[in-house]
C-alpha cells in the first residue's frame, strides 16, 4: 500500500511538473515573438529546401538556440507554428 502510494506521488509529482514546463514555453512564444517569429523564419527556410519544422534538423536548431531537451524543443516549435507561423509544414 505504501509502496503504491510513493508511485502514485512520484507520477503525479512528475506530471505536474511537466505540465508546468509547458505552460512556461508557451508562455515564452508570447511574451517574445521576436525569437519565435525567427524560429519561424528558420521553418520557412528549411521548408524552402523540402524540409519539415519537425525534422531532427528544426528541432535540433530550436533545441540548441533556446536551450532545451529535444522534447521541449519539439513543444516549442509546435506553440511558435501555432501562433506565428500556420503556413509553416
Amino acid at each position: 500500500m505504501i509502496k503504491n502510494s510513493l508511485y502514485f506521488s512520484s507520477f503525479l509529482f512528475l506530471s505536474m511538473s511537466f505540465l508546468h514546463a509547458q505552460s512556461n514555453l508557451l508562455e515564452s512564444v508570447k511574451k517574445n515573438p521576436k525569437n519565435a517569429i525567427e524560429i519561424c523564419s528558420k521553418f520557412k527556410d528549411l521548408n524552402k529546401k523540402g524540409i519539415s519544422a519537425s525534422s531532427d534538423e528544426a528541432v535540433n536548431f530550436v533545441s540548441k538556440r533556446n536551450n532545451l531537451s529535444p522534447i521541449n524543443a519539439e513543444i516549442l516549435s509546435i506553440y511558435v507554428i501555432g501562433i506565428h507561423c500556420p503556413n509553416v509544414i
